[in-house]
């Protein structure tokens, strides 16, 4: 019997304690190797050609070359899945936010003390692990054709937009909002991000949609015209006050090695029935397949991103599995579903679009 081919990642960082606690904590992982560690890019690229790693994690701040540069050169000569591991700070989320639309595959916050890893040991490996799956063709997807005009729509209260994503899905949250026009129910956003972090992406999705983002606060209420970010580490749920949706956060325990999970976003929201339209889109793992299940057997709308467009196909892929799912489709066609489904219903306007088939197993 064949051993199981381990993950060969090589940890760049110019910590040495740092490169040290990263390195332990992977390789604490049975399915994981790492190959070696480097002190800045250039010794980086002298590892890569040598060693041949599948993943690597990737410091920003960083003496002789920074890791934005490094990132931009590699993806143009030896393209790999790269896990940014930055710091906890604004300019740390913005320069890893930059990282992100240059190709990265995902972004982890550095610990407040280099000695603790915390629970970042756990995501190390659930982040690296997500990685080597990517499928870097499909990392610079971008808007197909202008924002789509909107139609006179004569929406409920009760109507809202939910949309759950992971590995990859900053890219495709934005590539979906972005065509999007003023005026849709309120939209709400689970993506697998950490604090700080979340608050730049939410900030830099208001720069360029045509209607208000922002990050979530404990009691906003969701309205026409908004769309809300979950913040990093903590869970998202909804409720009805009588007159509109009302968010609630906290930071119970992890669900699916996330916190916030698409799960629960989902989950609170089964009462809004035909009224909400649930989305699944990019991620690693099952978050988001249970919850849409409930979501469609309470009557509302659910869609998920194809295989061939995602990034990593599980999350969609579980759903799918489970029943959970009305329409799977590309995502250059999921902004004009969604228009489809709040205006007229899932059964009537949708374009055609059969399930994916596919026999691997769970990303």
């Amino acid at each position: 019997m064949n051993p199981v081919k381990k993950i060969r990642v090589l940890v760049v960082d110019d910590s040495a304690v740092v490169r040290r606690m990263i390195s332990d904590a992977l390789a604490a992982d049975p399915e994981i190797e790492v190959v070696g560690t480097a002190c800045d890019p250039y010794v980086a690229r002298d590892k890569i050609l040598e060693l041949n790693p599948d993943v690597l994690t990737l410091d920003i701040e960083m003496p002789r070359m920074d890791g934005l540069t490094f990132l931009r050169i590699l993806q143009q000569h030896r393209p790999m899945p790269v896990v940014i591991v930055s710091s906890l700070t604004q300019a740390g989320s913005q320069a890893a936010m930059a990282a992100m639309e240059l190709g990265a595959v995902d972004v982890l916050a550095k610990p407040q003390s280099a000695w603790n890893l915390g629970e970042l040991r756990e995501q190390l490996a659930h982040r690296v692990k997500g990685a080597a799956r990517a499928r870097l063709t499909n990392f610079k997807t971008t808007a197909t054709g202008p924002a789509l005009s909107a139609t006179p729509g004569n929406y409920s209260p009760r109507q809202l937009v939910l949309i759950g994503a992971s590995t990859g899905g900053t890219e495709a949250i934005k590539n979906v909002l972005t065509r999007l026009p003023d005026g849709l129910p309120g939209i709400c956003i689970v993506q697998h991000i950490p604090p700080v972090f979340s608050r730049t992406f939410a900030e830099r999705l208001n720069e360029c949609c045509a209607f208000e983002v922002r990050e979530a606060k404990h009691g906003d209420e969701l309205k026409a015209g908004l769309a809300l970010i979950a913040p990093g580490d903590q869970h998202l749920t909804l409720a009805w006050n009588g007159a509109r949706y009302q968010v609630a956060l906290h930071q119970g325990p992890m669900l699916h090695h996330v916190r916030p999970a698409v799960d629960l976003m989902f989950e609170s929201a089964v009462s809004a029935g035909k009224n909400a339209l649930a989305v699944l889109l990019t991620g690693m793992g099952r978050d988001g397949a249970a919850g849409l299940k409930k979501l469609r057997t309470a009557g509302a709308t659910t869609l998920a991103q194809n295989e061939e467009t995602c990034v990593v196909y599980g999350m969609p892929r579980a759903a799918v599995e489970l029943g959970a799912v009305d329409r799977v489709l590309p995502l250059d066609l999921m902004p004009h579903a969604i228009l489809h489904a709040l205006r007229d219903g899932v059964a009537k306007a949708l374009p055609p679009a059969p399930i994916s088939e596919s026999k691997t197993n769970y990303n």
